[in-house]
C-alpha cells in the first residue's frame, strides 16, 4: 500500500553524527520536526535549529517552502536564519581581518537564500555594510565579497533603493571612475549603479552627477565581455531613465565621445563571440538610439510654419534651380506648383500637407533633405529622371519617400518597448553615425528601382511598397554587417528574385492539393510522425540542462534531466554549474519510472506556476495590476513604461513551464531555457505517454519533413500533370485468345 501522500521521507544530517532517516509529516508544523530531530542527537535549543538542503543551493525550509521537499532528499540540520544572521553580523564587525573576510565570504552566499536574507536586513544589516563601504577601508576580495552580499540582499526587493545614502553612491562610483580597479570590484559596482538606476528616480540624478560617459566608455575598451555588458547596461539605464529633454543631449555627449565607434571596434568585431546578455544590451541600445526618432515621427508639420516651409522649398531649389542659379523670381515662384507635382507630392498647391500625418510626421521630411543634402546626386537623378517621363510610369519621389519612412518605422518599431527576450540588434547600424539617414537612402533607391523593375504606375503604389517591404526584411533577416553588405544583398533581391521566392514558396503550399497528392501525404503522414517521435525519445535520452527560477543577478542554479536508454526512466539531479555536454547517469541521483507517470501539463496548469501566481497577487490584484499596466502603457511617456516590460516576465516564464505528475501525487518541475527545449521535452513525455504530440515544432517538422518526402517521391513527375482522379480502367477484351510470341 502506498505511503500517504502528506509523508515524505528524507535524510537528515549533522556533522558529527549519524544521519537521521525519518518520515515527515507535512501536515505537522516544522517546529516539532525539527524537535524531535535534536532530540535524537540530544541537542538542546530546538528553536535555535532549522533544516535546510544538503545539496544546491542549500536553501533554508519553511511553512512555505516545505512542499517542494521529496521522497528522498537529504537534509541538514542547520543554526537558525536568525541565528545565523546573527553570528555573521557579530564576525562582520570583528577586529580580525581574517574572521571578518571569512564571514563576508559566507555571508555573500547566504544572500541568495530570501529567509536569511529578512532576518538579516531586519538586523540593520544593510546599513553596516553600507557602512563597510562608505568607510574605505576594505579592498580586494574583502570588498568584493561585501558588494556581491549587499547586491544579492537589495534584490530580494526588502529594504527601498532611496534609503541609499550619497556617500555610499559616492564610494560606489569611486570604484567604476577608478582606472584601476579589480574586475569583481567593477563588474558589482556597475551592476550595483544600474539597479539604483532603474530602481529609483531620485536615485537616477546622483548617480548621473557621480559617473562620466567618459568613463564608462573606458570600460567598452577593456578585454572582458562581463565588464563590456555592465557597462552598456548602466549607459542603457542612464539613458532610458533620462528625462525626455535630455536625451537628445545624452545622445549628442555619446556621439562626442565616438561611442557606437568604439562598440564595433572592441565588442562586435572583436575577437570573442557576443554572449547572449551582450546580445540583448546591445539590442535595448539599438532601440533606445531609434527611440530618438518618435518625437519627429509623431510630430505633425505646422504649413503656418515659415521655417518648416523652408525646406520644403530647400528641396525644390536642390532638384531643379541648381547652386548657381540667381534667386527665385516672381516668374519661378509661379511655377512652383509644376515643380512639387515632379516632385511627387501629393498636394501639388501647399506640399506642407502631405507631412501633417502622423506617422511618420516631420521624420520623413528630416529624411529627404539629408538625402538632398548629403548626396545630392542621387536626390537630383532620382528626382530629374522621374520627373521627365512622360508615360506614366514616373516614381513620385515625394509620396514614396513619406510612404517608406513609415514603412521602416514599422520594420525597426520605432517607439516601441524593448523587448526583454529579445537579442535582435543589427551590426550595421553600428557602422555610422547617421544610420538611420543612410539607411533610408540605401532603401529610397532600392524603391526607385524597383518600381522601374516593375514598370509600375500611380495605381500599382501599394504593390510596388509591398514589394520593397519584402526585399527590406528579407535583406535584414540576412543580418548584413555593414550598410555596403546591406547594399549587396538588396541587389541580389530584385523584383524577379522576389518573384521567383514567392513562386517557389507558393508552389510548396499550394502544389500538394489534388487529391492523389493528399492521399499520399496521408500515407507518409505515420511513417514521418514515427520519425519525430523517434528523434524527441532521443533528444530525451540524450537529456538538457534546466534553470532553476530565481533571480537574474544572483549565482544561477542548474539540474539536469535524460531519459533512461531503453525509455524506463527519468533520471535527474542538482549540478553546480552548467555541463559542457551529457551527464552520466550515475550523476544524476532521482529517479521516476516511466510507469509511474500518469500525466504532463504546462503552462497555468503546473503546481509550481499556481504557486509563483498566487505568491505575486491574488486575483483582484492580478486584475488591477493588468488595468494599472494597460492605463500607464497608454498613458505615459517612454521612459516610464519601459520600467513595466518585467510585468511580463512571469508570462513568459509560464509559456515555458511544464510538470511530470506522478504516482504517488509527486510532481517533477522544469522551466525550459528556449521555446526549442519546451517542444522537445513536452513532445517526448507525451509520445513516452502514448499520447499525440501538439508542439508548434511538431507542426513545422511534420510540414517540412512531409513536403520533402513529398517532393522526392514526385521528382520524375515533374511537369507532367497529375490528373484529379485515376484513369479509367478499360474495357475488357472481346476474347483471351493472345499470346506473346517470346521466340
Amino acid at each position: 500500500m502506498p505511503p500517504p501522500a502528506d509523508i515524505v521521507k528524507v535524510a537528515i544530517e549533522w556533522p558529527g553524527a549519524n544521519a537521521q532517516l525519518i518520515e515527515m509529516d507535512q501536515k505537522r508544523p516544522l517546529s516539532s520536526i525539527i524537535r524531535e530531530v535534536c532530540d535524537g542527537w540530544s541537542l538542546s535549543g530546538s528553536e535555535q535549529f532549522a533544516l535546510r538542503y544538503a545539496d544546491g543551493p542549500q536553501l533554508y525550509i519553511t511553512e512555505q517552502s516545505r512542499g517542494e521537499i521529496k521522497n528522498g532528499t537529504i537534509l541538514r540540520l542547520a543554526i537558525s536564519p536568525a541565528r545565523a544572521a546573527r553570528q555573521l553580523l557579530e564576525r562582520i564587525q570583528s577586529h580580525g581581518i581574517d574572521a571578518r573576510l571569512e564571514a563576508l565570504k559566507e555571508l555573500a552566499k547566504l544572500s541568495a537564500d530570501p529567509t536569511f536574507a529578512a532576518e538579516f536586513i531586519n538586523m540593520e544589516g544593510i546599513g553596516t555594510l553600507a557602512r563597510l563601504v562608505e568607510s574605505g577601508t576594505h579592498f580586494g576580495e574583502m570588498l568584493a565579497f561585501t558588494l556581491t552580499a549587499f547586491l544579492e540582499l537589495m534584490d530580494h526587493g526588502i529594504v527601498s533603493w532611496d534609503l541609499i545614502s550619497l556617500s555610499f553612491i559616492k564610494q560606489i562610483a569611486g570604484y567604476v571612475n577608478q582606472p584601476m580597479v579589480d574586475v569583481s570590484i567593477l563588474q558589482r559596482s556597475l551592476a550595483i549603479l544600474e539597479s539604483m538606476v532603474l530602481n529609483s528616480h531620485s536615485l537616477y540624478h546622483r548617480v548621473a552627477q557621480e559617473i562620466t560617459v567618459g568613463q564608462l566608455i573606458g570600460h567598452l575598451q577593456v578585454s572582458n565581455q562581463e565588464i563590456q555588458t555592465y557597462a552598456i547596461a548602466l549607459i542603457n539605464a542612464l539613458f532610458l531613465k533620462a528625462p525626455e529633454d535630455r536625451r537628445q543631449e545624452m545622445a549628442s555627449t555619446l556621439a562626442q565621445k565616438h561611442l557606437r565607434s568604439i562598440i564595433l571596434n572592441h565588442v562586435i568585431r572583436g575577437n570573442r563571440p557576443i554572449k547572449a546578455e551582450m546580445a540583448h544590451q546591445l539590442y535595448v541600445l539599438q532601440v533606445l538610439t531609434f527611440n530618438l526618432l518618435e518625437e519627429r515621427m509623431m510630430t505633425k508639420m505646422d504649413p503656418n510654419d515659415q521655417a518648416q516651409r523652408d525646406i520644403i522649398f530647400e528641396l525644390r531649389r536642390i532638384a531643379f534651380d541648381g547652386e548657381n542659379d540667381p534667386t527665385g523670381t516672381e516668374k519661378r515662384k509661379a511655377m512652383y506648383t509644376k515643380d512639387y507635382k515632379m516632385l511627387g507630392f501629393t498636394n501639388h498647391v501647399n506640399p506642407a500637407m502631405d507631412f501633417t500625418q502622423t506617422p511618420p510626421g516631420m521624420l520623413a521630411l528630416d529624411n529627404m533633405l539629408y538625402l538632398a543634402k548629403v548626396h545630392q546626386d542621387t536626390y537630383i537623378r532620382i528626382v530629374l529622371e522621374n520627373s521627365s517621363r512622360e508615360d506614366k510610369h514616373e516614381c513620385p519621389f515625394g509620396r514614396c519617400a513619406i510612404e517608406l519612412t513609415r514603412m521602416l518605422c514599422e520594420i525597426l518599431q520605432v517607439g516601441e518597448l524593448p523587448n526583454e527576450g529579445c537579442n535582435d540588434y543589427h551590426p550595421m547600424f553600428f557602422t555610422h553615425d547617421r544610420a538611420w539617414e543612410e539607411f533610408f537612402c540605401v532603401c529610397i533607391q532600392l524603391l526607385n528601382k524597383t518600381w522601374k523593375e516593375m514598370r509600375a504606375t500611380a495605381e500599382d503604389f501599394n504593390k510596388v511598397m509591398q514589394v520593397v517591404r519584402e526585399q527590406i526584411t528579407r535583406a535584414l533577416a540576412m543580418k548584413p554587417s555593414s550598410l555596403d553588405q546591406l547594399k549587396n544583398k538588396l541587389r541580389g533581391l530584385n523584383y524577379s528574385e522576389i518573384l521567383r521566392l514567392r513562386q517557389s514558396e507558393r508552389m510548396s503550399q499550394d502544389d500538394f492539393q489534388s487529391p492523389p497528392i493528399i492521399e499520399l501525404r496521408e500515407r507518409i503522414q505515420p511513417e514521418i510522425l514515427e520519425l519525430i517521435k523517434q528523434q524527441r525519445l532521443n533528444r530525451l535520452c540524450e537529456g538538457s540542462c534546466f534553470r532553476k527560477l530565481g533571480n537574474r543577478r544572483r549565482q544561477e542554479k542548474f539540474w539536469f534531466c535524460r531519459l533512461s536508454l531503453n525509455h524506463k526512466v527519468l533520471h535527474y539531479g542538482d549540478l553546480d554549474e552548467s555541463p559542457q555536454g551529457e551527464v552520466p547517469f550515475e550523476q544524476l541521483s532521482d529517479k521516476i519510472p516511466v510507469s509511474d507517470i500518469k500525466s504532463v501539463v504546462t503552462g497555468k496548469d503546473c503546481p509550481h506556476m499556481k504557486e509563483k501566481s498566487a505568491l505575486k497577487q491574488n486575483k483582484v490584484l492580478m486584475l488591477f495590476t493588468v488595468i494599472l499596466v494597460t492605463w500607464l502603457f497608454v498613458h505615459s511617456s517612454l521612459a516610464q513604461r519601459v520600467t513595466f516590460v518585467h510585468v511580463c516576465f512571469f508570462q513568459e516564464v509560464l509559456e515555458l513551464a511544464f510538470s511530470v505528475l506522478y504516482d504517488p501525487d509527486e510532481t517533477l518541475n522544469f522551466v525550459a531555457p528556449t521555446k526549442y527545449d519546451y517542444c522537445i521535452w513536452t513532445d517526448g513525455l507525451c509520445a513516452l505517454l502514448g499520447r499525440e504530440m501538439g508542439s508548434d515544432l511538431t507542426r513545422s517538422d511534420l510540414d517540412t519533413l512531409i513536403s520533402m518526402e513529398m517532393k522526392l517521391r514526385l521528382l520524375d513527375l515533374e511537369n507532367i500533370t497529375i490528373p484529379e482522379a485515376p484513369p479509367p480502367v478499360p474495357k475488357e477484351p472481346s476474347s483471351y485468345n493472345f499470346t506473346y510470341n517470346y521466340s
